[in-house]
């Protein structure tokens, strides 16, 4: 039930948090929400129950498309688009005035102006960003019967499309949970995951996360039974999992390529089972562009 319940958080905030900013546009001040980004700027607003839909190019003015008819024969909106996309092989053969259909066609436009270089050859452009933390976790998916917080830190890289504030990214991370008198277990964890930023700001955003491999090297001490005698052994184990650990995250912009980041990194698991304890997982760190 409460994996449940946060996904249903989680997916709600998909839904509904978008980006929005308000614009004054031929004298009228609309609320837009952004669609899409890139060399071609879609936005969405609605007046009176209908939908409108505004695009922008490079640094030119709100342009709104609309279905009427123009004197050529074509819709508005398909007219405006074809003069807008035309340095680029794209068709507007089946696009339709719907949200989703706008969006595909703007969104792969945009896609393919990412990798054109200037000499017309195509360039998959992939950023990095490098980061580390440090935090407190109570292990949640290790039997932890006290529920101890041990300390952690880790380091990531992101990789990121050619954009600033991207939407998704995926991101290689390793950690270390280390042990103590109270709780003698320890992990080194390199795990493999993806990021989907559910409110996309210049200056901060929030996001889902999700783990979907990790290698584990654990070490732990355990009781075991030796004739009449318990004795404590120390026991090393290398475990890899495909466990879809989800969390939350946010990064705040510091300079114009750092950011302090909080992550709340391990709520729950599709494949991997809470022992009990509400998940404590919690880092503090800091990235930066490379």
């Amino acid at each position: 039930m409460k994996k449940f319940i946060i996904l249903l958080i989680c997916l709600t905030l998909f839904q509904v948090t978008e980006a929005q900013d308000t614009y004054d546009i031929n004298g009228e001040r609309l609320e837009l929400k952004s669609l899409s980004k890139g060399r071609l700027d879609l936005f969405m607003t609605t007046t009176d129950g209908s939908k409108r839909f505004f695009v922008k190019k490079d640094e030119g003015d709100f342009i709104e498309l609309k279905q009427a008819i123009g004197a050529n024969g074509q819709a508005q909106y398909i007219s405006t688009l074809a003069e807008l996309t035309n340095d680029s092989d794209v068709t507007l053969e089946k696009v339709k005035f719907t949200r989703a259909s706008l969006n595909n066609f703007v969104g792969f436009y945009n896609y393919k102006k990412a990798i054109e270089t200037e000499d017309g050859n195509r360039d998959y452009p992939v950023n990095f960003r490098f980061g580390f933390s440090g935090g407190v976790t109570n292990n949640p998916f290790v039997t932890n019967p006290d529920n101890i917080l041990s300390p952690m830190f880790g380091v990531e890289l992101e990789l990121y499309g050619d954009t600033d504030t991207p939407r998704h990214s995926g991101f290689l991370q390793g950690r270390h949970s280390f042990s103590s008198d109270d709780f003698n277990y320890s992990a080194t964890e390199f795990s493999l995951g993806y990021r989907f930023r559910i409110i996309n700001q210049e200056r901060f955003n929030i996001y889902v996360q999700t783990k979907f491999a990790t290698l584990n090297f654990i070490s732990e001490e355990l009781p075991v039974l030796n004739g009449q005698m318990v004795t404590v052994e120390e026991v090393n184990e290398t475990e890899f999992n495909l466990p879809l650990i989800f969390g939350l995250g946010t990064d705040i912009k510091v300079s114009d390529h750092s950011y302090l980041t909080l992550i709340f990194g391990e709520l729950f698991a599709i494949f991997q089972e809470n022992q009990g304890n509400f998940p404590t997982d919690i880092a503090l760190g800091y990235k930066f562009n490379l």
